[in-house]
């Protein structure tokens, strides 16, 4: 991010305030707010998406019963998250059930050679066309919804008979007019933090949402 764009997130940084105590009051009203817009978006959330994660949860426990794995991918901040989400179902708190799952952007090799020798908008599609088999699921995150890789591997994924899920951020960018993706859930901000900050909600109650229905739960 450029030194234009974080003032304009932190514009009191750049004030240069003569009192110490007023920059420390414009710190904890700045975290506040952000803490509440996070709170505010959390719900919105569930009250727009209450019952599609339901019904996705339960294609996701019915695709694991049946011995599917999950793929997840992303780019940049994404990429961490399709990390964190596999390390979740690979390495759940103890009482869950271990799913099978693996991240594409894990294996550094892969990624370069793809890149380097054919094109990094094939990176995700080209291994979901060695791995993925009729029955697995593809998770693929992007705050804008419209990442080239992602978009590919969807339609590689769609292809072979695979469970789609898109986390996206705004209005859902080319996510939403994909016919590749079975579940879209797109985080209504245009900030970026604040649409990772909602995707990580996301994955997380579809997790347990997933275990409560392996568990007849749900």
């Amino acid at each position: 991010m450029t030194t234009a764009g974080v003032e304009s997130l932190y514009p009191f940084l750049y004030s240069a305030p003569d009192e110490p105590d007023a920059l420390l009051a414009e710190v904890a009203r700045s975290t506040a707010e952000k803490a509440r817009e996070i709170v505010d978006l959390r719900q919105a959330l569930a009250v727009e998406y209450g019952d599609r994660l339901v019904e996705c949860a339960r294609r996701l426990a019915a695709a694991f019963a049946a011995g599917g794995t999950l793929y997840a991918f992303g780019n940049g901040g994404s990429s961490t998250d399709a990390e964190d989400l596999s390390h979740l179902l690979l390495h759940p708190p103890p009482g869950n059930h271990p799913l099978p799952a693996i991240s594409l952007t894990q294996d550094v090799a892969v990624l370069t050679a793809l890149s380097n020798d054919v094109g990094y908008d094939v990176v995700f599609a080209r291994q979901l066309a060695a791995f993925a088999r009729a029955g697995d699921i593809a998770v693929g995150l992007s705050t804008s919804g419209g990442s080239t890789n992602v978009l590919r591997a969807f339609e590689e994924a769609s292809r072979r008979g695979v469970l789609t899920v898109g986390l996206a951020g705004g209005g859902g960018g080319r996510m939403a007019e994909s016919d590749a993706v079975d579940f879209l859930f797109a985080v209504p901000s245009a900030s970026v933090h604040r649409v990772q900050e909602g995707q990580t909600t996301l994955y997380h109650v579809l997790w347990e949402l997933t275990q409560w229905a392996l568990d007849d739960r749900l």
